[in-house]
């Protein structure tokens, strides 16, 4: 049973709070979570009952759909989807297009394409901190801190965020390499032991070389971290600990740009929470690095 909603669980709409929290349903609530996306008001006319019998489960699952959303019952979830239907009435078809999100269209304003971004980034960013277990990142930050090295594996869009990972983390002192070559990174995992972490990066989590960069460095003993948007793909079912990075709605296709931000958000609190763990030996490095490179920069 989850806690009363979290303030930003409050500024989340049911839809989004359903997309975001879709990772971890069971195979029960997932027909549930169908059936609303696919008739969002619904709940407006179905007692809970009735919800169980088009979804074809039960009363109870209705009840802990519910509160795996964060609301306290069915009737707090009703309120939820009624208010969401208030504001796409009051607000008129174009702009609750724009808040919903959809694929952006050939004919799209440069205005509309604007507001589609933002609002999907927003969107993900979001459902990112609403799914994000702050006890496994902790966790996973005091590890980095004290590993003998750190392995990050991504390719395309998210080698790009393993590697701006590594520069942060490099910085302030951690062995950190991100690796998006396979052959070099399956060579760098096969040498790591249960001093070392590794971290992989995929959004869909079924990335074949990312997958299998994971599980060399779960072989050689490793402790194992996935980064992605899917609870239930192979990277992961494979990894010891997973950070979700949430992805609410793809409007152009998995690569796109929402999925990155919800990665680079993730890997942030990452950075910032091993930052705090030695703290003063933070500031002082990155103070000495900024020196390094002071006489680079061109003055006012």
């Amino acid at each position: 049973m989850r806690n009363a909603p979290t303030e930003v669980e409050r500024t989340l709409r049911v839809a989004e709070r359903i997309h975001a929290n879709r990772p971890l349903m069971s195979a029960a609530m997932d027909k549930i979570a169908t059936v609303l996306l696919d008739d969002p008001t619904a709940p407006l006319e179905l007692s809970i009952t009735e919800l169980a019998e088009r979804a074809g489960t039960s009363p109870a699952t209705v009840t802990r759909f519910c509160r795996q959303l964060g609301y306290p019952g069915y009737v707090q979830f009703r309120v939820g989807v009624a208010t969401d239907s208030g504001r796409g009435d009051s607000s008129g078809s174009e702009t609750w297009r724009a808040e919903m999100g959809r694929a952006l269209d050939p004919d799209d304003s440069p205005d509309d394409v604007l507001r589609a971004l933002l609002n999907a980034h927003v969107r993900s960013l979001r459902a990112t901190a609403d799914v994000l277990d702050l006890n496994v990142a902790a966790g996973v930050a005091k590890r980095i801190s004290g590993a003998r090295h750190l392995d990050i594996y991504g390719t395309g869009g998210s080698f790009s965020m393993a590697d701006e990972m590594r520069t942060r983390l490099y910085r302030i002192g951690v062995n950190a390499h991100a690796w998006g070559d396979v052959h070099a990174g399956l060579a760098s995992a096969s040498i790591l032991d249960d001093q070392a972490i590794a971290i992989g990066i995929s959004n869909s989590g079924r990335t074949r070389e990312t997958t299998d960069m994971l599980e060399r460095a779960k072989s050689a003993g490793a402790h194992t971290v996935a980064i992605t948007s899917f609870g239930n793909s192979p990277l992961a079912q494979l990894a010891d600990d997973c950070l979700l990075a949430s992805v609410p709605e793809q409007y152009l296709h998995p690569a796109d740009l929402s999925a990155k931000h919800s990665q680079l958000f993730v890997l942030d609190v990452l950075y910032l929470l091993v930052a705090q763990l030695d703290y003063t030996a933070t500031v002082a490095r990155i103070a000495a690095s900024a020196d390094a490179v002071a006489s680079h920069r061109r003055s006012d």
